[in-house]
């Protein structure tokens, strides 16, 4: 007599508790909905976002539904396009922010002394300095361009991830398994790669996330000052600069305001939630129904 194998169940993909919070929902749904609007603008936008083949400085109607601009260019559809330059680029500081960060942190957090020393001197220095004043030097230094603002405010970025890494590791490296794996032969580079930094990039990615927002916010700042994207290429913070010299037009800064606000609070409501998804504590509250 044979005994059935029970059938297997087939396998789920499990959202974690706190990131199942109507806030991490609606964080996550707005993100989405941004990120596809970026990557199908060419598709969406009913008009050439460089083309200024309107009457200038239109409200919304039939034809352009958020207005024109003061040269006569659709503005939805450079809201749309806007999204292309904003949102890759502040990706892309933070990730550049966050390798330079981690990398200078968990190195000053696990050899010490001296090395810590230094490295955290220079981080202190950057720190010094308030990070939109400092970047704004040095995108004027440089001279306006995307490519200078993301170089500025990498180098304003970086310092806070350091901080971070730098704490977590020197907690780390006292652990029993790290202590056993130097025993083993380990190196310090491989223990640090191999033990270490595993262990401790949770809160590193949740910082990133929460600094996404952030940088948008940042990246428009300095292209609402002249010091970022140039003109005709579509960006949200130039837009919002071209709506303050024609203020009774207020549908120019209006809709990119709004897309900087939307793109923000997002990213921050869906950090919010990771952050609570990766503390053990709060995710256990949380699943316990007490938060």
């Amino acid at each position: 007599m044979t005994i059935a194998a029970a059938p297997k169940r087939a396998s789920r993909l499990r959202v974690p508790t706190a990131l199942r919070s109507p806030l991490g929902y609606i964080g996550a749904g707005i993100v989405l909905v941004w990120l596809l609007i970026a990557a199908t603008a060419p598709w969406l936008a009913p008009f050439d976002p460089l083309a200024d083949d309107f009457e200038r400085l239109q409200p919304p109607n039939d034809t352009n539904l958020m207005g024109t601009d003061a040269v006569g260019r659709d503005v939805l559809s450079r809201v749309l396009y806007g999204a292309r330059t904003s949102l890759p680029l502040a990706f892309m500081i933070v990730v550049t922010s966050m390798i330079i960060g981690t990398i200078v942190g968990a190195v000053a957090g696990y050899f010490g002394r001296a090395v810590d020393e230094i490295l955290m001197r220079i981080t202190d220095i950057v720190f010094a300095f308030p990070s939109i004043i400092l970047a704004m030097v040095i995108a004027a230094a440089l001279g306006p361009s995307l490519t200078n603002a993301f170089i500025a405010l990498v180098f304003v970025s970086w310092p806070s991830y350091a901080r971070v890494a730098r704490s977590l590791v020197i907690v780390a490296r006292k652990h029993d398994y790290v202590i056993a794996g130097r025993m083993l032969g380990a190196g310090p580079f491989t223990s640090l790669r191999r033990d270490v930094m595993p262990n401790v990039a949770s809160p590193l990615f949740v910082l990133g996330a929460l600094n996404v927002g952030t940088a948008i916010l940042e990246l428009a700042g300095l292209s609402f000052l002249g010091l970022g994207a140039v003109p005709p290429l579509p960006d949200w913070g130039a837009a919002v600069s071209e709506g303050v010299h024609h203020f009774s037009a207020w549908w120019i800064s209006l809709y990119p305001g709004l897309a900087i606000l939307t793109v923000v609070v997002a990213f921050n409501l869906f950090g919010d939630s990771l952050r609570d998804s990766l503390d053990p504590s709060t995710a256990k509250q949380i699943k316990g129904g007490r938060l």
